[in-house]
């Protein structure tokens, strides 16, 4: 008979998950245990808490649901902002949290990691503002609340919290429950919400496209794709929905950023007889700083769990159940298109200084179909947004959350998620004095990421972003990053430190062709600054003036 751990583990695997992210500890011991026992689960030790939670969302963006194991207390508490990021950014985690035993909690007991009050329910009312869902598992619950907090993840996509008190987790199951189903759109309400949005599309001469990130969580993509195959509609993506979609196909319009950058992609977009807007976000970075400016009469929003329209909600209907009955109902016209454009040609060689113009091009050029490109939120992503993504490659940043530190051990968890696919991870150097420990793990597991470390001298988004650049607390430690590989234990890595045009040329040629792991610091100027940045800096700049 399966203990209560064990039937949770069989219910995880059940949905996808092979790995386990965590951190051990006394009271999460019978987890631990359990997880390190089943032959068909992998036990991925992180160097802390956090950047178990970071690689856990990470790893969530490629399978769709992840799970994340620490001790009561001090670990669950280490892990909550990374918790709060898949959140935010709609990514079912299972948060399997080790508690003190039954005993313990009845006596009241001051014991370690605890605040001495007898108080054992305060950490876990602290998780609720960033889980949809939350239970204490015993063996006569654990087979009705396992699917209640599977059915609850999934439907939103986000984070649940599953404790085990220590003297529980290993006794047998003493229930049993039917799997939960996830609940379908009302039919006559479809019917209608998919009549509206034909109709409008029949009646407008113009029209535009916004896949958001939801399409990503909840594995429409192929059904989006297929919309736009047979529609002829043009797409255009924003910052959080960035490779969604296939950015070669001749219906992609390119990145629309409000009113900062990419102006003939904004007039397209806003000026469209009908803008649908899919599972987006109208975020600050995701809509320009609120630049963005769609029509609400004229726009369709197809949320998550409902379609608005014309000053109507169609409640009770799933993204996925509209997106199929319209791949099944539209029909294809030749609507007005643009052709979505790429950086530039990469400038510089030789001995010539890495700017803007040599960075993102190369980076653009470097990148292979079917990448994992991880770019920590900052400098780096907001560059390389704007470069075409090659077919099948798929870009992650936490464009929402923007927790500093989060792509090193996010990239990670992705690596974990699909070892079979090349990883690039770009990240600041800022960011990656966060979390670089988990460099360490890459090697320990075999995984042979390419990292590119950029390194400005410090935080450079902030110095774009506040009111003195040269203010103390832009400044950071140098460290030497290049070597950091070989003194985490990753010793056959290739490493490189790149100042100049010609030495990252080589390095790239050198990366593309190694069968190790890569890790490259480029060092630019301290001002090296993507065209977004820049914007994003002349803003703030009138907002001082104001």
């Amino acid at each position: 008979m399966a203990s209560v751990i064990q039937y949770v583990l069989e219910r995880l695997k059940a949905i996808g998950i092979s790995d386990v992210f965590g951190v051990p500890g006394d009271y999460s011991f019978p987890v631990n245990d359990a997880i390190c026992n089943d032959p068909d689960l992998q036990w991925i030790g992180c160097c802390n808490e956090l950047n178990a939670a970071y690689a856990a969302d990470g790893y969530a963006r490629l399978k769709g649901a992840a799970a994340l194991c620490t001790t009561y207390g001090v670990g669950e508490l280490s892990a909550l902002n990374g918790i709060a990021g898949s959140y935010a950014e709609h990514l079912p985690v299972f948060h399997l949290v080790g508690t003190p035993s039954m005993a313990v909690q009845s006596a009241r007991a001051p014991v370690h990691h605890t605040l001495g009050n007898g108080e054992y329910d305060l950490f876990r009312r602290m998780t609720e503002p960033v889980v949809c869902a939350y239970a204490v598992m015993t063996p006569q619950n654990v087979a009705f609340e396992t699917e209640r907090l599977i059915a609850e993840a999934l439907y939103h996509r986000r984070p649940v919290y599953m404790a085990f008190p220590a003297n529980l987790a290993d006794q047998p199951v003493l229930s049993a429950a039917a799997p939960i189903t996830l609940p379908h759109s009302d039919p006559q309400t479809l019917a209608q919400a998919t009549d509206a949005i034909l109709t409008a599309l029949a009646e407008t001469d113009t029209a535009c496209i916004l896949p958001g990130n939801l399409i990503h969580r909840c594995g429409l993509q192929t059904v989006m794709q297929s919309i736009i195959n047979h529609s002829g509609l043009p797409f255009a993506t924003m910052f959080m929905d960035k490779s969604v979609l296939d950015e070669h196909h001749p219906s992609f319009a390119g990145m629309y950023d409000g009113a900062l950058l990419n102006e003939d992609v904004r007039q397209f977009v806003e000026n469209a007889g009908r803008i649908l807007s899919i599972g987006t976000l109208m975020s600050d970075l995701n809509s320009g700083a609120f630049t963005a400016r769609l029509d609400p009469e004229r726009t369709i929003t197809i949320a998550h769990h409902a379609v608005s329209m014309n000053g109507k909600t169609y409640a009770n209907v799933e993204i996925g159940d509209v997106l199929q009955a319209l791949s099944e109902r539209i029909k294809h016209r030749d609507w007005p298109c643009m052709k979505a454009h790429a950086l530039g040609e990469a400038k510089g060689a030789d001995k010539d200084p890495i700017d803007v113009d040599a960075l993102y091009p190369r980076w653009q050029i470097f990148l292979q179909p079917e990448d994992i490109v991880v770019v920590e939120t900052g400098t780096a992503s907001m560059g390389l947004a704007f470069a075409l993504m090659p077919k099948g490659a798929n870009f992650y940043n936490q464009t929402l959350w923007g927790s500093i530190g989060w792509a090193t051990p996010a990239a990670l968890g992705a690596a974990v998620a699909a070892p079979q696919r090349r990883l690039v991870l770009i990240t600041g150097e800022g960011s990656h004095q966060m979390t670089a420990q988990e460099i360490s793990l890459f090697g320990r597991l075999g995984l042979k990421p390419i990292i590119f470390v950029l390194n400005n001298d410090g935080y450079l988004i902030e110095r774009l972003l506040c009111k003195d650049p040269e203010i103390a607390y832009n400044d950071i430690a140098q460290w030497r990053y290049s070597e950091l590989p070989h003194a985490l234990g990753c010793n056959d890595w290739f490493t490189a430190k790149v100042t100049t045009c010609g030495e990252f040329d080589a390095a790239l040629a050198k990366a593309a062709q190694t069968d190790t792991g890569v890790y490259i610091e480029v060092v630019t100027d301290k001002y090296t600054a993507s065209p977004l940045a820049r914007k994003l800096h002349e803003n703030m700049k009138s907002l001082y003036k104001a």
